[in-house]
């Protein structure tokens, strides 16, 4: 029966995904604040949720320190590959390129959400139920950031729905996958630390300046504290 759950389970992530992502298109008007809520919520995640299961996966086989060097390894590796897609730029023009980095990082992310619930769900029933909580909870962020993070860089409509699919798709992939492949928690941990870094950076760096600089009014610094507040309470709920 375990199975079956996995998948269930996934497809809920799927919905959860697709509304959030839709939802940023009806606030459309509203997309500096959009962009303030998901800054917040793209840090949190790296802060939250990303960085707290890296150190419990590498707990005995790596230093903390390690694992923090391995993060700062994803921020500057993800730093110099913005720089690069970004090279050939004008100032201020917008880059679909850089929307898709984004995007793919956020899909790949979605991944190891589905690969950790199935495989949480394959340890027991209840530690299960508790990663799939948090999976769903955040996903809806997940497909927010997504389409938001296409649109900040000039990506269309149907860009950002198609990364929005590729995204919602991810999660039932990794759990799907969680039910041939058992990977070690040293190779989990390593991967999570990282992005953990590239989160840090697509937050700081790409949505927080941008939210700022498009309404630089005190209701966006607002909703980038509760984007961050929102996920803090999910994932002090499901811990």
């Amino acid at each position: 029966m375990t199975a079956p759950y996995i998948l269930a389970l996934a497809f809920c992530a799927f919905a959860a995904t697709m509304t959030g992502g839709l939802m940023t298109f009806r606030l459309a008007g509203k997309l500096p604040l959009v962009m303030g809520f998901s800054a917040g919520a793209v840090i949190g995640v790296a802060f939250f949720d990303l960085a707290p299961e890296a150190l419990d996966a590498g707990a005995g086989i790596y230093a903390p320190r390690e694992l923090l060097a391995i993060a700062a390894l994803g921020f500057f590796f993800y730093t110099v590959l913005d720089r690069l897609v970004a090279r050939h730029d004008c100032e201020g023009q917008a880059n679909p390129a850089r929307g898709l980095v984004g995007a793919a990082s956020f899909s790949a992310h979605s991944v190891l959400d589905g690969f950790a619930m199935g495989v949480a769900f394959q340890t027991s029933r209840e530690v299960g139920l508790i990663v799939a909580a948090a999976v769903l909870a955040h996903d809806f962020a997940d497909g927010l950031n997504t389409v938001n993070v296409v649109m900040r860089n000039g990506g269309s409509r149907k860009f950002a729905l198609r990364w929005l699919a590729v995204d919602a798709i991810a999660p039932i992939v990794g759990a799907g996958l969680s039910l041939l492949i058992v990977p070690s928690a040293g190779l989990l941990s390593i991967l999570l630390a990282l992005f953990t870094g590239f989160f840090l950076h697509i937050g700081a760096s790409g949505l927080l300046p941008e939210s700022h600089r498009a309404h630089p009014r005190k209701s966006t610094t607002i909703a980038t504290l509760l984007g961050a507040a929102f996920l803090y309470g999910v994932t002090a709920l499901v811990r």
